[in-house]
């Protein structure tokens, strides 16, 4: 019943904007739209009662605009209500909006977790972020059409775990117990559809004994998913430890109708060009940084932009 209310409340919403905009604006902005709006916001009030300031239509007005095909608007509105849209209209580009509607639906968020993840910039930490626009926006178009994940929508860099609560040195030991002591809230960062299956997982090859640190498994992509952890830059050597884990996993552990574990090295600096050279981005290792220290919400944003600057300025002197 009150998935069917919010579904006609979105879609009137939808409508009203698209009528004033078409009708009544007939595409006019500057003072002349305003006025126009401000006496339509009297009628309607006036009329129906609450629920039809001004504000609220700028925002029906834009919300039209940043949403102009309708079957995609009744489709995310049956797992968005309208304050989801309310917090997605804002963002500054069509690629972010649709990201953030189409994550949020497959990942089922509350209001609250997508303000978080938008806070977060969860869309400038994802792969998709930094690839030529067309080639995102048809792996978003795959998402929406398909429900279908890829990694890149899934993994993202830098994590942010400052929830650990560590102190300013630690060991690897120390970061792996941190992690499991906040298992629910690591799960939260990494993504819907992770499931934790095994802690220092045991690989016998040519009589040594090998210990990946975390194992977890991806529902969406069914694939497992190999985290080994370090507490100092990337170095090369770890590809070659990575890839003998992914193999041994492939080998021992994968099922028939699932696909080749990914690894996730998750390091405390990401030394980007030799992470370039071993073009890791062609294989299934992902590298990514993490933070680990609390830093107010301004700080903290200033230092993701900081990180997402450099990596599209690695990016464009490919």
């Amino acid at each position: 019943m009150s998935q069917t209310i919010n579904v006609g409340l979105t879609l009137m919403y939808w409508n009203i904007g698209k009528r004033i905009n078409e009708e009544v604006l007939k595409q006019e902005r500057a003072e002349y739209g305003k006025a126009i709006v401000a006496t339509l916001s009297q009628q309607l009030t006036e009329e129906y009662g609450k629920g039809y300031t001004e504000k609220s239509l700028r925002r029906m007005i834009q919300f039209h605009e940043c949403f102009p095909d309708l079957k995609i608007v009744a489709t995310a509105s049956r797992q968005l209500s309208w304050s989801h849209f309310v917090e997605i209209i804002p963002l500054k580009t069509d690629l972010e909006r649709d990201f953030y509607t189409q994550m949020c639906r497959i990942e089922r968020w509350n209001v609250r977790t997508l303000r978080k993840k938008i806070q977060s910039m969860l869309f400038e930490r994802t792969a998709i972020s930094k690839k030529p626009a067309e080639l995102a926006r048809k792996e978003l178009q795959t998402l929406r059409e398909e429900d279908q994940l890829s990694p890149d929508l899934v993994f993202r860099n830098p994590y942010v775990l400052d929830f650990l609560g560590l102190k300013d040195t630690y060991q690897e030991k120390d970061l792996e117990q941190a992690i499991l002591n906040k298992l629910e809230h690591f799960l939260l960062e990494l993504g819907a559809g992770f499931t934790f299956v095994e802690r220092q997982k045991r690989m016998i090859i040519d009589g040594k004994d090998y210990k990946l640190d975390l194992l977890f498994y991806h529902r969406k992509l069914k694939r497992l998913v190999a985290i080994d952890l370090k507490i100092g830059p990337f170095e090369a050597a770890y590809k070659g430890q990575m890839e003998l884990y992914l193999r041994w996993l492939e080998k021992h552990e994968t099922e028939a109708d699932e696909g080749l574990p990914i690894g996730l090295i998750l390091c405390a600096e990401g030394n980007t060009e030799q992470i370039e050279l071993l073009q890791l981005d062609a294989t299934n290792i992902k590298v990514a940084q993490y933070i680990t220290q609390y830093l107010p919400k301004d700080l903290l944003k200033r230092k993701l932009h900081q990180f997402v600057a450099a990596s599209r300025k690695q990016l464009d002197n490919k």
